[in-house]
């Protein structure tokens, strides 16, 4: 048996998670609603479950001007643009960096897990985490990583 490559096992995570967060967001643009309104709700009947005064706040970037959702899909497009790598973006450090993934898809949870689509995105990108964050205490290099140097010291 082989031994596994915990960045690329993350790399795969990531990129199924950010692509189902990136759709949630767009289903969360059209269908909108707070996921947290269960904590702090008021149980009518009829009517479910009505947010609580003090989730206004929440209300108005989610539900009233959908901010969340809008600033998920771009961090998921930006998540994408370095885990499926355009060419052009591959000569950068950031894109070398697996610390720079673990915080943009700390972000990424974070994001999600504030409207109702997200969560499960949220919990994947999570998984993809701690595959990173394991990776990173392997002291695992991408092989791009590694090509990148090398032609920089050559030329």
């Amino acid at each position: 048996m082989g031994k596994l490559i915990w960045h690329e096992h993350a790399r795969y995570v990531s990129l199924t998670a950010t692509v189902y967060t990136v759709w949630a967001a767009y289903f969360g643009l059209v269908y909108r609603k707070f996921f947290w309104d269960f904590v702090s709700g008021i149980r009518r009947n009829p009517g479910g479950i009505q947010p609580a005064k003090q989730d206004a706040f929440f209300i108005d970037i989610m539900v009233k001007i959908p901010l969340i959702q809008i600033f998920a899909i771009i961090l998921g497009l930006v998540i994408l643009v370095f885990e499926y790598p355009v060419p052009f973006v591959k000569r950068y450090a950031a894109y070398r960096s697996l610390v720079f993934r673990v915080v943009l898809l700390f972000f990424q949870t974070f994001l999600a897990i504030m409207f109702y689509q997200g969560t499960n995105g949220a919990i994947w990108s999570l998984v993809a985490i701690f595959g990173y964050s394991r990776a990173i205490m392997l002291g695992e290099v991408m092989k791009d990583a590694q090509d990148n140097k090398a032609r920089r010291e050559r030329a």
